[in-house]
This record gives C-alpha cells, structure tokens and sequence, in this order.
C-alpha cells in the first residue's frame, strides 16, 4: 500500500464550519466566554453595534493573553484533539469552538492578542482562504482595530465583522438586533450564574453587555426562604463522580410577578422543568427529562442540577456547540426514580393550595357536613362569588343559578373520586398552576366582590385574605390589587 496527503479544501472546510453545531448569538457568545474563563478572565465586555447593518460585534477579556504562536495555534481549526487529557477546568473540547462559534454569526473573525505588553492579530476571512491563507496584522493595523482598553492591558480581544448570519443577510431590523442582544444577555446571565454570582471558586466573573453589568440569574431561586433544596447524591460513572442536587421552587402565590416571569423564561415554568446539567459550572442543557418522564403542570416547580466533569465528554456525547448531551445509560434506571419522587413533591406543592375546610376564619369554596353516619359536601353558599351569583338579575335566574348549583353536588362523582384517591391520589390534579388565568380569573371577579364590599378597597383587600382561592395565593392576589392601584387606596 502506498499513502498520499488528501487535505480539504480551505475554503469548503471554512464554510461547512458555520454550521458545525447548533449556535444561536448567545451559545456562540458563550463559547468564547468559555475561552476567556480558561484564560483567566476576570472580566469580559461584550460590545455589540447595529451600526445601520454593518454589525460588529465585540468579546474583550482581561485574561493572560496570547502570546503569537499561542493565537496562531488558536486560529488553527481543530487546534486541539478532543481525546487529549486536559486539565479539569477547561472549557473546551475540540478545538473549533472560536472558529465555528464565530462563523456561525460572520464571515470575518479577527482576534488580537496582548500578552506581556506585546500585541498580535490574526484575521480569518471567509471570502479569501484558499490555500488556508490567515491574515496577520502589522502594528499599525493593531492599533487602529484593537480598544484602548486591549492596547493598554493584557488580554484578548474577538471582533465579528460582516455579520450575514447575525443579521440574517440584511432582514434584520435595529429593533429585532436589539431584541436579540437583550436575549443573548438573558441567557448568558443563566449560562454562567454560577460564575457571576461567585459560587465556583477563584472564578468570579463579570460580564458587561454595552456597558451593562449581567446579573446572574439562579435557575433554583436558593435566595428565597420558599425553595426547597432537596438532599444531593454522588453518583459514579467511569471513576468519576457526577453531582446530582434536585430543587423544588417556590409556588407563585410566594413570588412576585417579575420573580415568577424571570425564573419561567420566555416559555414559561412548564417547559423549563427538568434537568439542568452543568460541566464544569457551566449550564450546557436545560429543562429536559431525558425521555424519563414527561413535562407535566403538577412538575413544573422541579429542578434538578446535574454536574458532570469535562473528563466525561465522550459518555455524554458533548455536542461542539456544548449546547446539548446524551444521558449514559448506566444513569437512567437511578435519575428515574429521582425524578419519580421529586416529581411527587412538586405536586404536593400545588396540592398543599387547594381547598381546605378546616382552617378557621377562611371562606372555602366548599362545606362539609357530618349527621347521623353520613357525610355530605355543598358549595358554601356564603362564598361572595357565589353569594354574589345567587343575588344577581332577577328571581328567574337566581332560582336557575341555585338549581345549577345543586345539579352539581348531586352530581358529584363520590365513586370515582374515592377510587382515585384510594388507588393514586398523587395524580389527582385540581389545583391551578397557571398563575396567568389565575389573575385572569381575579379580574373577572374583582367587580361583584368589590360590590360585596360596598366599592370600598380596604374592605374589598380583607375579604380576599380569607376568601379562597385568593388568600392562598395572596402574593399573586396583592400584585393585581396593586396593578389597579386598589390596595391601600
């Protein structure tokens, strides 16, 4: 057998790197973020300028720096093998990340360097590397690209020109690149929490978006007395040890409303339930169940942090991206079972705001008498929504409300109800979990109760703390008295 060099094509490998994972703008912020934790970074600044669609986009760090061979070997594609030994803090893994992250959003990725004092630049373009011909800058060149901030400290600057994909060829209005930048900072905030709130240890981060400081954004809410952080449990993989720390969060009746919105997410509580797996502090995959189990309402305040070593990349199947990953089976049976039980106390949560009779002062929704060995149940007529049905329009309709009223305790399906309560009372599902129909619901209400209490506000803010659903949920129920301006008027 006789061997000869087949090396791709430059410029077709180039290309095919833009779609190498799956990077939106903040997966590929992210990754090189990454890059700048690796080198030490206490501080990265993300400038990003529409600039009337001639984007740029800007990632400095104050890092250690690059020496020259250093970021030429770095604009290398596939710089490193992913095979390799690397140490336990690394952020990376197959050597393409500042490329594809980069390409995946422009055409032009320029990277300058100061370590020591001594500056350097690389240029990839995708539009001239036949040949894999990289650009190199002279000092001049550097000086009239790199900050002042770069050429007065040492660390590393990434500068996104020609940005097509960004923009998306030029459809992209300054609203909609506003919007996005706003969603970037959003999910870097979640990405790196852990680093920016000073958890991991020698690594605090700060990370500034157009001048602006990003907060981190705990997917747990462990500040808040209401959290529930579950016991936490080691489980072993390949020698090495993966973290397993399940959270139930705070029902909404104890959250604001921009409390709740921001630990929902844009898709809400429902679709953000489930696992959040982290390799080396760093959220790579959030609200998912792996197939366990599906997104259910009585589940959605269920959390479970997972954190996973990067020496584990290859039984989870890291993605290039780092944005995604493939549960080891050896893992499935155990996470099934937490998962079974934690989805359990998530439900008791619910079910522990649902009607009560026995709490005194309270107007419930129902009442429950006891004669002679029997037991009955009646919608308590006294309730002011229901007092209030039963007033309105004339005799006619107040005889058809009350008849209406009595069709459905007759009608009250006993046998069902204590066959599933006998059988599987876990599943039983009564509670609203929605806290947006839960104001709409309030709104409907608001006017007859607010005649109940004679057009008085005060009266109106008493007769809710004690009346269910809304005294158990009295901060979701404060919030609307508030928006109308009603309490304390």
């Amino acid at each position: 057998m006789k061997y000869e060099t087949n090396p791709p094509d430059a410029a077709s490998l180039m290309m095919s790197a833009r779609s190498f994972g799956n990077y939106d703008l903040p997966g590929a912020l992210a990754d090189l973020i990454d890059n700048s934790i690796k080198a030490g970074a206490r501080e990265v600044t993300l400038t990003c300028r529409f600039n009337d669609g001639d984007s740029e986009i800007r990632i400095r760090d104050d890092g250690h720096g690059l020496s020259g061979q250093e970021l030429r070997d770095a604009m290398r594609p596939a710089s490193s093998n992913p095979l390799a030994n690397r140490s336990p803090d690394d952020l990376g893994r197959f050597g393409w990340g500042m490329k594809s992250a980069s390409f995946s959003q422009c055409t032009r990725l320029t990277v300058i360097s100061r370590r020591d004092g001594e500056l350097t630049g690389c240029v990839w373009d995708l539009s001239d590397v036949d040949a894999w011909r990289m650009g190199v800058l002279d000092a001049n060149e550097i000086a009239g690209l790199a900050s002042p901030e770069l050429l007065a400290k040492d660390g590393v600057e990434v500068i996104w020109a020609d940005c097509d994909r960004l923009l998306e060829n030029g459809s992209v209005t300054q609203r909609e690149f506003n919007a996005l930048i706003v969603y970037a900072g959003n999910r870097l905030a979640l990405i790196f929490h852990r680093y920016l709130s000073g958890e991991v240890r020698g690594r605090k981060l700060t990370l500034r978006l157009n001048n602006r400081k990003i907060e981190p954004l705990d997917p747990y809410y462990r500040d808040h007395e209401a959290t529930q952080q579950l016991e936490a449990e080691p489980l072993e993989i390949g020698g090495r040890n993966i973290d397993i720390q399940p959270f139930i969060l705070p029902h909404y009746s104890k959250l604001l409303p921009n409390q709740h919105e921001q630990l929902g997410g844009e898709e809400g509580f429902l679709r953000n339930q489930g696992f959040y797996v982290y390799r080396n502090h760093r959220l790579i995959i959030s609200g998912t169940w792996f197939r366990l189990a599906r997104h259910g309402e009585l589940s959605q305040l269920a959390r479970v942090r997972v954190d996973i070593p990067n020496a584990l990349d290859h039984i989870w199947k890291i993605t290039i991206d780092k944005s995604d990953a493939q549960l080891p089976a050896v893992l499935r049976n155990r996470l099934r079972q937490i998962v079974e039980g934690l989805r359990c106390r998530s439900a008791r949560v619910f079910r522990s705001r649902g009607g009560r009779l026995d709490r005194v002062g309270t107007t419930s929704v129902w009442s429950r008498y006891a004669r002679g060995g029997e037991v009955r149940y009646a919608i308590n007529r006294e309730h002011p929504v229901i007092e209030a049905l039963l007033e309105s329009g004339d005799d006619e309709q107040k005889q058809a409300a009350s008849a209406a009223l009595k069709v459905i305790e007759q009608a009250f399906p006993v046998a069902a109800f204590t066959q599933d309560v006998a059988g599987e009372p876990e599943a039983i599902h009564q509670t609203l979990t929605d806290p947006t129909v839960f104001k709409a619901d309030l709104n409907a209400a608001l006017p007859m109760l607010l005649m109940q209490a004679g057009g008085d506000f005060a009266a109106l803010a008493a007769l809710l703390r004690v009346t269910e659903p809304w005294c158990e949920a009295w901060g979701a129920t404060e919030a609307v008295l508030k928006e109308k301006g009603w309490l304390n008027a």
